[in-house]
């Protein structure tokens, strides 16, 4: 499920700023006391100078480099105090501790990568926490946002006629059925990219697009390449000569038997209902670990 901290998070954030009437009030000072006795004046050139130079060095160090660093520690402790009440999902720990898969996790990279032998294979399923970051639930199907306000509409015409007693049941409903859509909001559906290679024996290699999503593994489209480097897409070059490979045809489009059994054959070598519910539930905490770690670099960089 996408977490509420994801949802959170995706609220604007206000940056407090100086109000244009306070500028203006500032500006206006230097004006009203040139109105002043000369004496008075004179009396105070000297401080109006030492002002000036203090405002230069402030403006050289940057005005809101103070406030943006509080506002980055109050985010980071916003962060801590979720991550203390919220304990990680026991698909990720069960995964790990039961799976053949390696997990290869870089601190700072979007992409994770699940790795592993099978005879004389070696598989690697890579997916990447951008797929939770930019996904809009709201935006997949806006014929089902029509229907949902069509049926809003309704509801509210039918309520009018039983009076005003009943008036405020439809906003009420309403709510509640925000609140619940936001309570059954499926998780977001990750991208998989799975490589078989049969180091040794052929240069080629399979690769499997699939998505996790709902506890499911679906299968998209298969690939081959007869060279391994050109599905591990690890270089501009290599991305390109991907781009000229005939991809095969749809995997939906493949003939029911075949397709049944690639399924199977991705089952034999780990790529099941365990991993279609690790993925996510892996995604959303690595999410909010290297969140947290960008606050805390963006704090370092402004602090220096």
């Amino acid at each position: 499920m996408l977490s509420v901290r994801t949802f959170a998070r995706s609220a604007p954030r206000a940056i407090s700023r100086m109000t244009a009437s306070t500028l203006r009030a500032s500006a206006a000072r230097p004006v009203a006391l040139s109105r002043a006795s000369p004496a008075f004046v004179g009396a105070l050139r000297p401080s109006r100078a030492a002002f000036s130079s203090t405002a230069g060095r402030r403006a050289a160090d940057g005005e809101t480099d103070d406030e943006l660093s509080a506002k980055l520690e109050s985010e980071i402790q916003i962060e801590e105090d979720m991550k203390a009440n919220e304990q990680q999902p026991a698909s990720v720990k069960d995964f790990l501790d039961n799976s053949p898969f390696e997990l290869i996790d870089t601190a700072g990279q979007e992409v994770v990568k699940l790795t592993r032998s099978f005879g004389d294979e070696k598989i690697t399923v890579s997916f990447s926490i951008a797929d939770i970051t930019n996904y809009d639930p709201y935006s997949e199907d806006p014929a089902l946002e029509d229907e949902d306000l069509a049926g809003d509409d309704a509801a509210l015409q039918g309520s009018g006629k039983q009076g005003n007693s009943a008036s405020a049941r439809p906003e009420e409903q309403l709510e509640e059925d925000l609140e619940e859509d936001l309570d059954e909001e499926t998780a977001a559906p990750i991208n998989l990219s799975i490589v078989i290679e049969k180091p040794g024996k052929t240069a080629g290699a399979l690769n499997i697009d699939a998505t996790a999503q709902d506890g499911n593994i679906v299968v998209e489209n298969m690939f081959f390449y007869e060279d391994a480097k050109v599905a591990k897409v690890e270089s501009p070059e290599a991305a390109q000569r991907r781009a000229d490979v005939y991809p095969g045809p749809p995997f939906g489009s493949l003939d029911e038997d075949l397709q049944v059994l690639m399924e199977r054959f991705l089952e034999e070598r780990g790529i099941t209902q365990a991993m279609a519910v690790f993925v996510p539930d892996y995604v959303d905490v690595k999410e909010q670990r290297e969140y947290l770690r960008w606050l805390s670099n963006v704090k370092g960089f402004v602090d220096a």
